[in-house]
């Protein structure tokens, strides 16, 4: 099969990052965390020729959901997936922290959640669930392995040289930190991470110099 292609789109007004994710030579594709911004998507996705398969939600906060409703709107056939824990968020405005930043909106609601150690298969492509919570209750993010390559669509669990906000309603930065620890630390070193704010950055980089979970803050793994 083609090699898996990962394309990044930058949503205003919070620099969120939507990813569609694609294998080379198929026109079927997934997007993940479609943003505030979703004309950008449709402008990709015309102009690679792809049809949405799936839509995948990393948590349920609004600028990783803002963009749902369209890409129902584009393809209503696309199962719309989130992780069990954030699911209330979709159709909460206060929830969803749209609200409390003035921005209040609601998604469709989902047709499938996932759970730890799942795998969800679309577009011939096998997304691995882990659960990481911390930012979000129910934040989850999806591995994808591809040959030699490992991807992790990360969310808003670790940043290059930052992690996500902890100060949230149902954030925790021990809970955070330990998913850190104990689901992206424990992967090779050259993990590609593609977060969703800011660049990618791998494993070994924020192992080595994150200075909130590396070891310049005291990580020993």
């Amino acid at each position: 099969m083609g090699e898996i292609n990962f394309l990044r789109i930058v949503s205003m007004p919070f620099d969120e990052n939507t990813y569609v994710v694609y294998r080379e030579g198929l026109t079927s594709c997934v997007v993940i965390d479609p943003g505030f911004e979703p004309e950008k998507i449709i402008e990709v996705l015309k102009e690679k020729t792809l049809r949405i398969d799936a839509i995948l939600n990393t948590h349920g906060h609004s600028d990783h959901i803002a963009g749902n409703g369209v890409m129902k709107q584009v393809a209503p056939d696309a199962p719309l997936v989130i992780g069990h824990e954030d699911a209330e968020k979709l159709t909460d405005p206060d929830k969803n922290l749209s609200g409390p930043f003035g921005l209040p909106m609601v998604s469709p609601k989902e047709d499938a959640t996932v759970k730890h150690g799942d795998t969800y298969t679309a577009a011939e492509i096998d997304f691995e669930v882990l659960e990481t919570p911390g930012h979000s209750k129910g934040h989850v993010v999806f591995v994808v392995r591809d040959g030699d390559r490992t991807v992790v669509l990360g969310g808003d669990v670790l940043f290059k040289g930052s992690i996500g906000r902890t100060d949230f309603p149902d954030g925790s930065f021990a809970d955070l930190k330990r998913s850190i620890e104990d689901q992206f630390f424990t992967l090779p070193a050259d993990t590609i991470i593609l977060p969703g704010h800011g660049p990618a950055t791998t494993v070994g980089d924020e192992i080595a110099s994150n200075p909130f979970v590396g070891k310049p803050a005291g990580y020993q793994g």
